[in-house]
């Protein structure tokens, strides 16, 4: 059942839940950690999608949000969740709020309070902060900035995930990490692989790569 979710009629919210529990079952097969499927399953995805799309807000394949951005596809969101192996309470960063779909999935998982999340346009920040504080995410912090530049102010991060592909995992990001922590990122411009790293005690990354991915680019200077 989905969290704190009452904005639409009965009938069209049965609808939804109905089509949520098929995206679930849909995407299992990729997960090992049933907490992901209870968190995906909890959160409403049609309402960080605009209106004229939502009758596709559960198909398993990305959607256009605003501002030339994206909102993952389902399986994706729910990779990239399995591989961090989140537990309740770490702190984690994401880079790339978006629509802040991704960003409500984490937050079933470790808690509201400890997810942290950067955007750089204005207008996806201040809509996906409004979206998280009505469904009772309230908790996310959502800043305005340059992805590229993490958040010291929340670090040190036990896991940091980019909903955008860069160039590289960023110094800074990769700074604010705990030793042991996760980084987990498309990795690439043009061909993109999704890459899972661990920060050792010297600060170096032991990467693991899942394959190619495509995602929007990562914006800014």
């Amino acid at each position: 059942m989905f969290r704190n979710f009452g904005s639409d009629a009965e009938s069209d919210s049965d609808d939804y839940e109905t089509a949520c529990e098929r995206m679930v079952r849909t995407v299992a097969s990729r997960v090992d950690d049933d907490r992901v499927l209870e968190a995906m399953e909890s959160v409403p995805r049609h309402t960080f999608v605009p209106p004229d799309r939502r009758d596709r807000a559960y198909v398993d394949r990305p959607l256009p949000i605003r501002d030339g951005q994206t909102i993952s596809a389902p399986h994706m969101v729910a990779v990239m969740a399995d591989l961090l192996g989140l537990d309740p309470g770490d702190e984690v960063l994401e880079i790339g709020t978006g629509c802040g779909y991704h960003a409500a999935v984490t937050a079933e998982l470790v808690g509201d309070e400890s997810v942290a999340t950067v955007e750089y346009s204005a207008e996806l920040a201040d809509r996906a902060r409004e979206q998280l504080a009505e469904l009772g995410y309230d908790g996310v912090d959502v800043r305005t900035g340059d992805g590229r530049e993490g958040w010291p102010e929340h670090a040190p991060y036990d896991a940091a995930y980019f909903t955008c592909a860069a160039a590289t995992f960023p110094d800074p990001v990769v700074d604010q990490a705990r030793p042991g922590g996760t980084l987990l990122a498309p990795i690439g411009s043009g061909f993109q692989t999704l890459v899972e790293a661990t920060k050792r005690e010297d600060g170096g990354l032991e990467r693991t790569e899942h394959g190619g991915v495509r995602f929007v680019e990562m914006r800014g200077r």
